[in-house]
């Protein structure tokens, strides 16, 4: 389906989020390569001297060090980074953060599934959004993904 292979970054400090973010990946036919991180910092650090830049971030919003708010202003501040889509990936969605987050130049934002099946059909459809350059900033409810 895809035609180029897009280059994935995740921060997100719990190890066992980004292990199954990453099965799930691989579980979809989709051709993706993934770098994560366990914080915020080691993740800007990485930003910041990287050649290749990724084509898509996704940041948990509750990581030591440096949030995923926070990692967020930075990426927009940075005229290099600025162009990177970024999928706010959390266990909640709190309508006020979601709108807060979406004015701040977030690409959409991603409620943590309860279910494996679920978490691949997310990352899919976020991902075929990525790969069609869509920014889905038009409406609030556009730019929360929910499974379903």
């Amino acid at each position: 389906m895809l035609q180029k292979p897009l280059l994935i970054y995740l921060a997100d400090d719990d190890n066992e989020d980004r292990m199954l973010f990453k099965e799930a990946l691989d579980e979809i036919d989709l051709d993706v390569y993934i770098e994560d991180f366990d914080n915020g910092v080691t993740l800007m650090d990485q930003l910041l001297k990287a050649e290749n830049l990724p084509d898509a971030i996704y940041l948990d919003l509750n990581m030591p060090l440096m949030n995923g708010e926070e990692c967020l202003n930075d990426i927009r501040n940075e005229p290099k980074l600025s162009h990177i889509q970024i999928i706010i990936y959390s266990t909640y969605v709190d309508e006020a953060m979601a709108e807060r987050l979406h004015k701040k130049g977030a690409n959409w934002y991603l409620m943590k599934p309860n279910s494996f099946n679920k978490l691949k059909n997310l990352l899919r459809k976020s991902l075929e959004y990525v790969y069609i350059g869509s920014k889905n900033t038009a409406s609030l409810s556009e730019f929360i993904i929910t499974a379903s």
